[in-house]
């Protein structure tokens, strides 16, 4: 057999705690496992040498993971240790199955189908009860049931569950008001025979909890459970692992407490704190050797774990990093948000000339929202990017498309086109748009890409087999969007710091990290902002070789520098314990100080930096348009039940009817007003700057959707 496939083989190149890992005996294993430290390395050969030492039939093994990639990465290293029988699955798909083979057994007539337009539905129930909504705030309303569903929290009992977690109701209603919108989705659903993805995991917990013969039927078809990523497990999951079990000890859940980074969305981390307890004889093993990032990398992530006012849930990790020294990690300020993503854009292009792939440089932010400035500033270098985050690459529109496109010309002549298979799927997708140069903007630039990924794909087909034909690239294709494999595309990785989790660069850049952005505004209580910390720490822990740190002090340039850094940098930076403080990068902008508008002298106070001018100033507001916008705000108030300032203060009242913003572009200028409230006001301002209107014609129900240039760039409606 092949070295790989020698038992002995596979401990060498581990270390201690991974062999240890390996070798533990069969029955509750917990690992503890921080970034970079080699964990699906260590279970992967866990699963291998008991397979190859006859400690398990590979084939009644489940090893569940979170994403469709990560499963894919499971299942092919096992594979080249020579055990290629072994389910990896997400939850999802593995009750899906679970759920359709079992259905004839639990209940008469055909299974239901799966919602695919969530928004579509959630918008129709909305509009029936005369919530006024928009795209954000179907959005919203998807994520609270999604959580309430996670919690097994039922419609009834969402009010009084979501007041007590502190939740903040979306859509402007209070929890009363998404508990009856929650369950007019639910009777939507049922009267259409319809499941989401939440309800998988319910009806199948419901029906392996109801018939244990069925359970059984489940446990003996799956002996052995691995759970990656266990800290990410909320509490529906849970007790699917408890119910796949059946009574079953030989389990092993792999996890950090530090990159617990979902508790918005049901995830809970004592689930891994607190296995030990469940299981007294569970063997506990620490992997805390990094071996992705260089010490320097490793010195800022630890700390700023430290700087937390407490570990998350319990004890934590501390990388110890083993790889060689390599550069300092860098922090630049820049005067606003355009500098910022222009130099991060000139620093991807200097990357590339000395000799960096495309694909090993990432660009980090907290929100989808932030990426537009950093993708327009990479197409105006022609530097190739991905947005990872976005719509997944099968179910992107143009990629739809162009599998139609190529499914008909395998039906009009299944052969070799005549000037081979990569140009001909060229010319095919030049239907489409597609050519040999990148177009310039931003969109148009994304779908080139995503057409260039296709075309790649046939190139690498025919290096494979110079005799490949279309009939084969398709059936290909058809197998890769079944397991969602899309192919990766050399380019420049663009991505939310949520969507980076599980991934790594050898350079990667974080920008916007300003107060109010990284801790983001809405995190208040102690557990929020420990959430914030732990995301900015699965940011840094990207990073291999080279990391640079950035923010902006104003979001647009002209404007008052009203940001400051965010309070992680000095704790990463190690400024808050004596270490010296990181020197300003040579060439980077300085920090403009506040000035007055009208005569540019220094804005002594919070109330005059707000407005922009001193308070001795004449101003330009109308009055009369002072008081309408007040009036407004009063009503918006009451109906959120929150004091007026939290709507808008004066100042910003002030500075809106001094401005007479006439587009959301402008209004985003205007000291005060951020991208969430912009989202929430900027339909009925508008109107009241626009019009002179009355308050009540600016109040009136909002269309459903926002104008196109209002949506959120990048923000993607979940369905």
């Amino acid at each position: 057999m092949p070295a790989a496939c020698d038992p002995d083989a596979l401990l060498s190149g581990l270390d201690a705690e991974q062999r240890q890992v390996v070798l533990a005996p069969a029955g509750p294993v917990c690992v503890l496992a921080g970034a970079g430290t080699g964990k699906t390395r260590a279970i992967t050969h866990r699963l291998a040498y008991r397979a190859l030492t006859g400690g398990l039939d590979p084939s009644r093994v489940l090893a569940l993971t979170f994403t469709t990639r990560a499963a894919g990465e499971l299942r092919s290293r096992l594979a080249r240790l020579g055990v290629p029988r072994v389910r990896a699955r997400t939850f999802h798909s593995a009750a899906l199955r679970q759920l359709q083979y079992f259905w004839p057994q639990v209940a008469s007539g055909p299974a239901p189908s799966l919602v695919t337009a969530k928004a579509a539905l959630l918008g129709e129930v909305a509009l029936r009860l005369g919530v006024r909504h928009d795209r954000a705030s179907v959005r919203d309303l998807a994520g609270e049931i999604e959580w309430a569903k996670a919690v097994e929290i039922s419609a009834e009992e969402y009010p009084a569950a979501a007041s007590a977690a502190g939740r903040q109701p979306p859509a402007g209603l209070d929890p009363s008001g998404v508990g009856r919108v929650y369950h007019a989705y639910e009777q939507a659903k049922s009267a259409r025979s319809l499941l989401d993805f939440e309800d998988v995991l319910l009806v199948t917990a419901g029906m392996l909890a109801a018939r244990p013969d069925i359970a059984a039927q489940v446990a003996q078809t799956y002996r052995y459970l691995t759970v990656d990523e266990f800290q990410d497990v909320n509490p529906v999951q849970r007790r699917l692992v408890e119910l796949w079990l059946d009574g079953g000890r030989d389990i092993c859940v792999v996890g950090d407490t530090a990159q617990t980074i979902y508790s918005f969305a049901g995830a809970d981390a004592r689930f891994l704190t607190e296995f030990p307890a469940r299981y007294p004889d569970a063997q506990v093993v620490w992997l805390e050797r990094d071996y992705r990032s260089t010490p320097q990398v490793v010195s800022v992530a630890n700390r700023l774990l430290r700087g937390a006012p407490r570990r998350p849930t319990g004890p934590g990790l501390t990388l110890v990093a083993q790889r060689p020294d390599g550069p300092d990690p860098r922090v630049l300020d820049f005067p606003d948000e355009v500098s910022e993503a222009r130099w991060v854009a000139d620093e991807a292009t200097r990357l590339l000339t000395e000799g960096y792939a495309a694909r090993d440089i990432a660009v980090l932010v907290r929100t989808n929202a932030q990426t537009a400035a950093f993708e327009e500033a990479l197409t105006a270098r022609s530097v190739p990017f991905v947005v990872r985050g976005a719509a997944r690459f099968f179910d992107r529109a143009e990629v739809r498309q162009a599998l139609t496109l190529l499914r008909g010309a395998v039906r009009a002549d299944p052969g070799r086109p005549s000037g081979g298979l990569a140009a001909g799927v060229g010319d095919i997708l030049a239907t489409l748009g597609w050519g040999p140069q990148a177009p310039g903007g931003a969109a148009a630039r994304t779908r080139w890409e995503s057409l260039s990924a296709l075309v790649g794909l046939a190139e690498e087909l025919v290096a494979e087999d110079p005799e490949a034909t279309l009939v084969d690239l398709v059936a290909d294709l058809q197998s890769r969007a079944t397991a969602q494999h899309a192919p990766v595309a050399d380019g420049v990785t663009v991505a939310s710091m949520h969507a980076a989790k599980g991934l790594e660069w050898r350079a990667v850049m974080i920008a916007g990290l300003a107060e109010g952005i990284v801790p983001i505004s809405y995190a208040e209580s102690p557990d929020a902002l420990a959430e914030e910390r732990r995301l900015l720490y699965v940011a840094i822990t990207r990073a291999r070789d080279q990391l640079v740190l950035t923010w902006a002090a104003a979001r647009a340039p002209g404007s008052r520098a009203r940001r400051r850094r965010s309070r992680f940098l000095d704790e990463a930076l190690g400024t808050d314990s004596g270490a010296p403080r990181a020197r300003r990068e040579p060439g980077s902008p300085r920090r403009p100080t506040a000035s007055c508008r009208v005569c540019h002298g220094p804005l002594r106070t919070a109330a005059e930096r707000a407005v922009g001018r001193c308070a001795e100033c004449p101003g330009g507001a109308d009055p009369r348009l002072v008081e309408q916008l007040r009036g407004w705000r009063r009503g918006e108030a009451e109906r959120a039940k929150v004091p007026a300032y939290c709507v808008f203060t004066d100042a910003t009242l002030i500075a809106i009817a001094e401005h007479r913003p006439t587009s959301p572009a402008e209004l985003l200028r205007v000291p005060g007003v951020g991208q969430v409230k912009l989202e929430r006001y900027a339909l009925a301002v508008l109107e009241i700057c626009g019009t002179g209107g009355t308050i009540e014609d600016a109040t009136g129900d909002a269309p459903v959707g926002f104008p196109a240039e209002i949506a959120l760039p990048g923000a993607t409606i979940v369905s």
